[in-house]
């Protein structure tokens, strides 16, 4: 029986421009994403039954991760066995660090670790050029997942492209104590927007300029997320705890995706633990956290 298993990091947006909505009911996206290393770890063992099943283990108490089919990482299974008929079944038991409904892509990270270990106790053999068409037909996150670093997205978030990028950055995160839907907050962005003229997204030149240089006192100020106004609309709360970071001296401040995790830029290590200190002590987040990007996307270990 063969087994695996596969750590995969949470993914950030340093700009996430969304444009007017597309027949399709999608909303073309620019945007810049970013690995960092907070991971969830998915255990992966082949059986003989047919059957993918899934079981999530996670310190939350009130993470409301699906169980059936309805879970991502079980789609990116049967997915992957639609296309070869030959292998058998699947165990899947994943291990959440990322934050449920963080909009930090933890769902679509387990899809990118589904799809790598799948390949590997099916014994597949498929790269993970061969593995990106699966990926992007499972949602807009999940082909960055496969690889990490920093990444440019397009289209609806799945067309991904490295950018050229120096240079290790110190991010403090602050957790919400409750998610957020991406779907309820994407309804609210057509909802305020639905009189506006929404142009098409792109992605700020000062911004790659800035991860060209290596530079965060750089590209802190570049740092954006036209989901800000639709997310916080529906928590409003969200705004008190991004003004605490930049009191606290963060180079920059957003929502990590369709939120409600808050993100801030610290110059080193050091700034970041006083501003996680700052946020720590003001109580307004359900956790503080400390991590370092990019790292590398999907991998067995």
């Amino acid at each position: 029986m063969s087994s695996a298993t596969v750590r995969v990091p949470a993914k950030i947006n340093l700009c996430l421009g969304v444009g007017p909505v597309r027949d399709d009911g999608f909303h073309p996206l620019a945007t810049v994403y970013q690995a960092l290393d907070l991971y969830d770890e998915v255990r992966l063992t082949a059986t003989d039954d047919g059957v993918v099943a899934v079981s999530v283990h996670t310190d939350a108490e009130d993470a409301d991760v699906p169980l059936g089919d309805d879970n991502i990482a079980v789609r990116a299974a049967e997915l992957l066995r639609a296309d070869h008929p030959q292998v058998g079944g699947v165990d899947l038991s994943i291990r959440k660090v990322i934050p449920v409904a963080g909009g930090m892509a933890g769902g679509s990270a387990d899809a990118a670790a589904a799809l790598v270990g799948c390949n590997e106790v099916w014994g597949l053999g498929l790269s993970k050029l061969e593995l990106e068409p699966y990926a992007a037909e499972l949602g807009s996150d999940v082909p960055f997942l496969l690889h990490g670093g920093n990444a440019v997205g397009g289209g609806r978030g799945e067309t991904v492209s490295p950018v050229l990028a120096r240079g290790s950055y110190h991010w403090v995160l602050a957790v919400a104590s409750e998610g957020l839907s991406t779907k309820s907050v994407y309804e609210e962005f057509d909802r305020l927007n639905a009189d506006r003229r929404i142009l098409e997204p792109q992605v700020p030149d000062t911004l790659l300029s800035a991860l060209r240089a290596g530079d965060a006192e750089q590209l802190g100020p570049t740092l954006a997320n036209d989901l800000t106004e639709a997310a916080l609309s529906l928590r409003p709360e969200l705004e008190g705890t991004l003004d605490l970071g930049r009191e606290a001296g963060a180079l920059g401040a957003l929502l990590s995706g369709s939120g409600p995790t808050c993100l801030f830029l610290a110059r080193d290590e050091p700034h970041a633990l006083d501003i996680a200190i700052a946020l720590a002590g003001a109580g307004s987040a359900a956790d503080v956290v400390q991590a370092r990007g990019p790292v590398a996307g999907a991998r067995l270990i």
